[in-house]
């Protein structure tokens, strides 16, 4: 499989973009669930970490960007340029994750 390089920059260094291919993207849905919000609402009252949610959202970044590079990958892309993420809720408890960027050809 063929390794998709992900930059935060509109450049990478030592390389030229050869081809500007376009928007990519990837998302990921998720929903809450009640155990982790009886435990969320008791850690807003003493205080820390929700340990839980960390691990929800560490996952849900990495199938984003999973995605995002596989569609990359299908269009025949060396790198994609200008990654960032954005998040939104689309229902009670339900967030969206969305990993986007440029896919580029590289000399």
């Amino acid at each position: 499989m063929k390794h998709i390089g992900i930059y935060t920059s509109e450049q990478v260094a030592d390389k030229t973009i050869t081809e500007h291919l376009g928007l990519v993207r990837g998302n990921t849905i998720r929903a809450r669930h009640l155990g982790r919000d009886i435990l969320a609402a008791f850690r807003n009252i003493v205080g820390g970490e929700i340990h839980d949610y960390t691990k929800l959202l560490a996952e849900s970044r990495e199938q984003a960007l999973d995605r995002m590079v596989d569609e990359a990958r299908s269009i025949g892309a060396d790198a994609v340029v200008g990654v960032r993420f954005s998040t939104s809720m689309l229902a009670h408890g339900a967030a969206e994750l969305l990993a986007y960027g440029t896919a580029v050809k590289l000399k």
